[in-house]
């Protein structure tokens, strides 16, 4: 990992400014666009892992279930740590299959009583977003706690992970609790996706796919790349509406890869919006639209 800090300690300060000439006319377009919105909204942008654009990146936007990633990546190290592969068996129990949460896991195996590989548990995770089968995987490999540190130890920053799913279920704001600044979300996903450390790993490829293979939030990052030949690998996270009515985290963090070999990071994190699900999806997606209309232009 020695490599892989040294490789942060340059590629994040670097991050943390843009191309004036080329990307601020799309900097200034999101921060016009966000600045008349009723939420908290954040926007990190990486292009092909140089450019960079950060709007409200200052701000701890709770992360939700984008903190399956976070998770995911780590499940990677210990699995590692621990000389196994993602067939390494869990068996279910009925106490971990908790009956008020989303969970299609629990949905397919009612009865627990089960045993299934690791990899089968980051696809309900990461596909679907399930709630037991994260608190499952927190409970069997890295706990939330050493999660965190995990990360941190990579030299990642600007983020916080203290609560499970279980625990936002009981205290909802304690979701604020796993918060991020959208530029670390981004630095996660490019280390995913471009760093030499994760690139040969059977685990990270597994994640990577996963990720690709997203059944969540089509109507977010995702929407206004339908039709187009782009590629988006994402990971949502979604809340109830908080105590005061505002939905407390809507985010979508996407790697893209353009048919002609370029690529970017996107990340929007949403906090605290006083509009409706379908209206606050569409500032995710409105986002979207204006940075593959700018990779378009920019492309030509």
């Amino acid at each position: 990992m020695k490599c892989l800090v040294c490789f942060l300690l340059y590629f994040l300060p670097w991050l943390s400014s843009f191309s004036q000439s080329q990307w601020d006319g799309l900097r200034q377009k999101i921060i016009s666009y966000v600045a008349e919105k009723p939420a908290q909204i954040g926007v990190a942008l990486v292009v092909d892992s140089r450019d960079t654009i950060c709007v409200n990146d200052a701000c701890r936007y709770p992360l939700m279930s984008v903190f399956k990633l976070h998770q995911a990546m780590a499940v990677t190290r210990w699995l590692r740590a621990h000389g196994t592969s993602l067939d390494f068996p869990v068996s279910l129990t009925p106490a971990d299959l908790k009956p008020n949460t989303y969970s299609p896991l629990r949905d397919c195996y009612p009865q627990a009583g089960v045993t299934l590989p690791v990899g089968r548990l980051l696809t309900y995770t990461l596909q679907w977003s399930d709630n037991n089968a994260c608190d499952i995987l927190f409970d069997r490999t890295y706990s939330v706690e050493q999660t965190d540190s995990c990360l941190h130890s990579w030299g990642l920053d600007h983020f916080s992970l203290s609560v499970n799913e279980d625990e936002m279920h009981d205290c909802p704001e304690r979701c604020y609790d796993n918060w991020s600044t959208p530029l670390s979300v981004a630095c996660l996903l490019e280390m995913l996706f471009t760093h030499p450390a994760f690139a040969g790993g059977a685990e990270e490829a597994f994640v990577r796919r996963q990720l690709q293979e997203c059944a969540t939030g089509r109507d977010r990052l995702a929407a206004p790349l339908e039709g187009t030949k782009a590629l988006i690998a994402h990971k949502t996270g979604t809340s109830d509406r908080n105590a005061r009515g505002l939905w407390t985290g809507i985010n979508d963090a996407a790697f893209v890869s353009l048919p002609d070999g370029r690529h970017y990071t996107l990340v929007v994190l949403v906090k605290d919006s006083a509009a409706s699900m379908e209206e606050t999806c569409r500032y995710l997606a409105d986002i979207s639209a204006m940075v593959f209309a700018a990779m378009e232009r920019n492309g030509q």
